[in-house]
């Protein structure tokens, strides 16, 4: 099989070192797609069956609708972007933002595998202000302030708002940065003030602290004039109100969805 998706590229898709190199195809929530498994990480997150993604039920009965644009940001492989593709239609766009080289190249070549030509790949790390940043720790990177990690190297900065301003107001943002979460934020306030909905993975004790961030500091972003708000977890996936005791998930990590409350028709 390897050898015919290898004829579908003037360069072979791209492989860690050691690595043998595949494709598979699963259901991943409501799209059937073909992966291309480049390296360790891929292949323990994507060769398998995703039969439930509860945020792709959740998101789409709001703004992430046919024709929508999205930003996902902090993409990895493009495995979301792709089902997000499917959710906004052909109409649709979705601007997948991802810092590493090689979990771009491998967007592009699961993109091609699909057909799939309403995603834009972005080589960047989304930060609080343009230009550039350090970046590291492998494939499943993360933005590194202080040297922690060997491999790093100097990628292309971008915020939220200079997407916007590229790409049009998005109808949902989509953060998966590896607890950069606040950074991000924080060069986004003409983005927010246009009312998209927002998902973020909230990386508690996994990076958020480090960087200087908080959920205090997060949900700040989110004023309850404008927004309401759902929390979730690996043990419950599915978006339930974010008052009360739902507001103990905060304690490790987790999964913020803030719905605007009066969006743009």
């Amino acid at each position: 099989m390897l050898s015919r998706v290898l004829s579908r590229f003037r360069e072979p898709p791209p492989a860690e070192e050691g690595f043998e190199a595949r494709t598979v195809r699963h259901q991943y929530g409501p799209v059937r797609l073909t992966l291309h498994i480049g390296d360790p990480n891929g292949e323990a997150w994507y060769d398998e069956e995703w039969p439930d993604v509860p945020e792709l039920k959740f998101l789409p009965r709001y703004q992430t609708r046919p024709g929508a644009t999205v930003f996902d940001l902090g993409a990895h492989q493009g495995v979301y972007a792709l089902m997000l593709a499917d959710a906004v239609g052909r109409r649709g766009r979705v601007i997948a933002v991802e810092a590493n080289q090689f979990n771009v190249d491998c967007i592009k070549v699961n993109c091609r595998l699909n057909r799939v030509r309403n995603v834009k790949a972005v080589h960047a790390a989304v930060a609080e202000q343009p230009g550039t940043i350090s970046f590291g720790r492998g494939n499943n990177g993360q933005v590194d302030s202080g040297g922690m990690h060997e491999d790093s190297q100097e990628v292309p900065a971008v915020t939220i708002d200079g997407l916007t301003e590229r790409h049009g107001r998005p109808a949902m943002l989509f953060l998966d940065i590896e607890g950069y979460e606040c950074q991000a934020l924080r060069g986004a306030k003409a983005t927010l003030d246009t009312r998209p909905d927002v998902f973020i993975e909230v990386h508690v004790g996994y990076g958020l602290e480090e960087f200087g961030g908080s959920v205090d500091e997060l949900l700040g972003f989110f004023p309850e004039q404008d927004y309401d708000l759902y929390g979730s977890n690996e043990i419950d996936r599915y978006p339930k109100p974010f008052v009360g005791p739902g507001r103990d998930l905060a304690n490790d990590r987790f999964y913020l969805t803030a719905i605007a409350k009066d969006p743009p028709a």
